[in-house]
């Protein structure tokens, strides 16, 4: 099973920005993360679990996402 791991915030709403992304399947990790001037929490949680999900190669794997967003 693939984890993908995710968060996204911002200062101020719309202010500067961030999301991270950490990607785990067995001993391999990947990280990914971008850094945005002007943007909101709820675009930068989603665009967590968008770019996680976008990096992963193939198809068919299970794969389950951790976030603290309620979507």
């Amino acid at each position: 099973m693939i984890k993908v791991y995710t968060d996204g915030a911002s200062k101020g709403n719309p202010g500067p920005g961030a999301y991270a992304v950490i990607l785990q399947y067995k001993d391999y990790r990947k990280e990914l993360v971008q850094g945005f001037r002007q943007t909101t929490n709820n675009r930068m949680e989603l665009l967590a679990v968008i770019k996680g999900l976008a990096a992963l190669k193939g198809s068919g794997h299970q794969v389950t996402i951790y976030s603290d967003s309620k979507y």
